[in-house]
């Protein structure tokens, strides 16, 4: 019979040692969680070390990702290939044992958690999507989607606004399948939290729609492992389970006290935590017996092969289905998405439609999420603004009674399908939809996408930047992208907004200048696998562009337009690169010049990311040396810099509240100041 005391033990010694050893990390949080580790881990949690990835596993977050050493112990015991000389280099370079832990890096880490609050928003991604995938594919006596998310979090976690965001998220969507474990310590960095967090957590809770249980003592496995059968046992709600403990439970001079937190315990407490808890083994030893209680790879194999069985079953009846199934999980897009993505850019070509690029965004994502039943989009609240529900996309909506999610009937391609909501409305709460993205990403079978306003993903940069760390396909549609929205003001109008999170590594960021570029830029963006996009776009209408060709406007910048196409034959003699709404006015000042004998090349730049990915002699052909650069953005010019420009036009303070055409006059985005600049700057050379 299993030794819980000893098994929690071993957590709590690996976290002292790991912690120790490296002179650095928290060992108070997994000594005090480890036997709510035990309760879960032990007895609850399915899943199979062998195959991290297994389709139906349950899924795990740490949200207090500080504590990680608790994940890596859990790791290690139950099986996965977590070896002990991996705990052994604990925050060391290219261990697969971070200081936080890392999706990607360690196996059977399901997400990237540290910055607090992020975790168990992640965690309701993971819940949504279970709940939204098995109302898609099960079928009566067949069920293939059915798994918990379970997550671990504290009062960090709780402190941090974002948390209000997922909790009352999933109340709303009755996530039954959602358990959370508070690890109530009352402690954080700072000391006892009472002073500065007086809330009733539990009352909270229910207000959100949640079950709550507890409190119930968090050094009782048992009475853990009861809490959480009674949670599983639930229909409706999420639930909330509320678990007292000890923070560096087991050491007698810093449990209960701040200094358990984020320091090691020191070689002398960690022999008399040794000595109080019976532990009598070095340092990273392991009794067989413990390893052995704690082994998951039988049990988490047989449980694959039970549900491997019983998707064969399910395939048999539904092939079609399950070869739907299986191609989502992988990420996969479908055979025919490179035709469709093809007919899109040459149909908007043919079109030459002139509409903001928030339109022609929405223009695409029809063609899209008629074909892709992965597509999941939403919006924080500005559906009508960022334009990204489609007739494909019917709105999320829960039965008020049951809790299930409704579906209607829409078309897709030319037959006409039942469907749940595929669409979100996320209400006001920009950082909550894109932690919420991620966890959907993360989860599988999704390609999640959420709109809002530009200015606003400052409100959500973390979890963007979240998911760049973690390279998953996340979109970002930003409408209202520049002081082209008018009225609304320098509190709406984005100036650092693109230059900042063209800073984020990994994140593509799209602005692109009319239909055809945002058809492409949705294109690219669907078939990176490994990192975001970031889509901006106008408020404004703008005019389609002609284009000598199509086939470079995916490679980031391209040659839009020649001298000769402005009725010059003569080679440039300066080039002009701008984005989005920015690039009719470099054409228009293009042919101002022209009419002066003054050739100009335009360069169409609507993904600066993507286009410093080129190789070098791409960038010399779009980009020749010799020829000064001006920049033309309606943004902040020290971006634009680092491509060598001559003068860049663009703004370096607010905005201002006015009709649009009036501040394009008052900050000088007009074809005259453009051609003015590239004189300048032609008598300056």
């Amino acid at each position: 019979m299993a030794n819980s005391q000893q098994m929690a033990n071993a957590i709590r010694a690996l976290a002292m040692d790991a912690v120790q050893q490296a002179n650095s990390g928290h060992p108070g949080a997994p000594m005090g969680m480890a036997d709510m580790a035990v309760a879960l881990w032990g007895r609850h949690l399915r899943h199979n070390p062998a195959n991290p990835q297994w389709a139906d596993r349950d899924r795990f977050v740490l949200s207090n990702g500080h504590a990680s050493m608790l994940l890596y112990a859990l790791l290690h015991l139950t099986g996965y290939d977590l070896p002990i000389e991996e705990l052994k280099n604990f925050r060391k370079l290219h261990s697969k044992t971070a200081g936080h832990p890392e999706h990607g890096i360690t196996p059977g880490v399901e997400t990237t958690t540290g910055p607090l609050g992020q975790g168990i928003t992640n965690a309701v991604g993971f819940a949504l999507a279970e709940k939204l995938l098995a109302k898609e594919f099960n079928r009566d006596g067949h069920t293939v989607v059915d798994h918990h998310t379970y997550v671990f979090l504290g009062d960090g976690c709780l402190m941090e606004g974002i948390s209000q965001e997922a909790l009352s998220l999933a109340g709303a969507w009755r996530l039954n399948k959602l358990i959370a474990l508070y690890d109530d310590n009352g402690i954080s960095i700072d000391g006892q939290v009472a002073p500065w967090f007086i809330d009733d957590t539990p009352a909270r809770l229910r207000a959100c729609g949640w079950n709550v249980i507890g409190p119930v003592d968090g050094h009782d496995a048992d009475a853990v492992a009861d809490a959480v059968a009674l949670a599983k046992a639930s229909t409706d709600k999420p639930t909330f389970i509320v678990c007292k403990t000890a923070i560096g439970q087991g050491s007698p001079n810093r449990a209960n006290t701040s200094k358990a937190h984020g320091e090691p315990l020191g070689a002398d407490e960690i022999t008399l935590t040794r000595n109080a808890i019976g532990w009598n083994h070095a340092p990273f030893e392991i009794p067989a017996e413990v390893y052995a209680d704690w082994d998951g790879k039988r049990a988490g194999t047989q449980l694959e092969a039970d549900w491997q069985q019983r998707f064969d079953a399910y395939a048999a009846a539904h092939p079609e289905l399950a070869a739907e199934f299986t191609r989502r999980m992988a990420g996969d897009l479908p055979a025919h998405f490179a035709q469709v993505a093809v007919d899109l850019v040459v149909n908007s070509q043919a079109a030459a439609q002139t509409v903001a690029s928030r339109k022609a965004s929405q223009m695409a994502l029809e063609a899209f999420t008629a074909q892709l039943p992965e597509l999941l989009g939403g919006s924080a609240d500005l559906t009508g603004s960022n334009l990204t529900n489609t007739k494909s996309t019917p709105a999320l909506r829960m039965d008020p009674e049951t809790g299930e999610v409704l579906q209607v009937e829409v078309a897709v391609g030319d037959r006409t399908v039942c469907v749940g909501g595929r669409h979100i409305n996320y209400g006001v709460r920009e950082f909550g939809m894109a932690a919420v993205m991620n966890g959907l990403a993360l989860h599988g079978g999704f390609i999640p996408y959420g709109g809002t306003f530009l200015t606003f993903s400052d409100y959500s940069r973390n979890a963007i930047r979240m998911a760049a760390l973690m390279k998953q396909r996340v979109v970002h549609v930003f409408t209202h992208d520049s002081i082209g929205l008018g009225e609304d003001g320098p509190t709406h109008q984005s100036i650092e907004h693109a230059a900042s999170l063209r800073l984020i590594p990994r994140l593509d960021v799209w602005r692109p200048a009319d239909t055809v570029e945002t058809a492409v830029a949705w294109s690219v963006a669907l078939s990176n696998r490994d990192r975001p996009t970031a889509l901006l776009l106008s408020r404004q209408n703008l005019p389609h562009l002609a284009k000598r060709d199509l086939g470079d406007i995916s490679r980031g910048a391209y040659i839009l337009s020649e001298p000769e196409n402005a009725g010059l034959k003569k080679k440039p003699q300066a080039v002009i690169i701008a984005t989005g709404s920015e690039v009719h006015l470099a054409i228009k000042a293009q042919k101002l010049l022209a009419a002066q004998r003054i050739a100009v090349r335009v360069v169409s730049m609507p993904s600066t990311t993507t286009f410093d990915r080129e190789d070098a002699r791409y960038k010399r052909l779009v980009l020749p040396d010799g020829l000064p650069r001006i920049a033309v953005e309606m943004g902040v010019t020290d971006f634009w810099w680092k491509y060598g420009c001559a003068a860049v036009v663009g703004i370096d303070t607010f905005g201002e509240s006015a009709p649009a055409p009036v501040l394009f006059q008052h900050f000088g985005f007009t074809p005259e100041n453009v051609a003015d600049t590239v004189r300048a700057a032609l008598r300056r050379r």
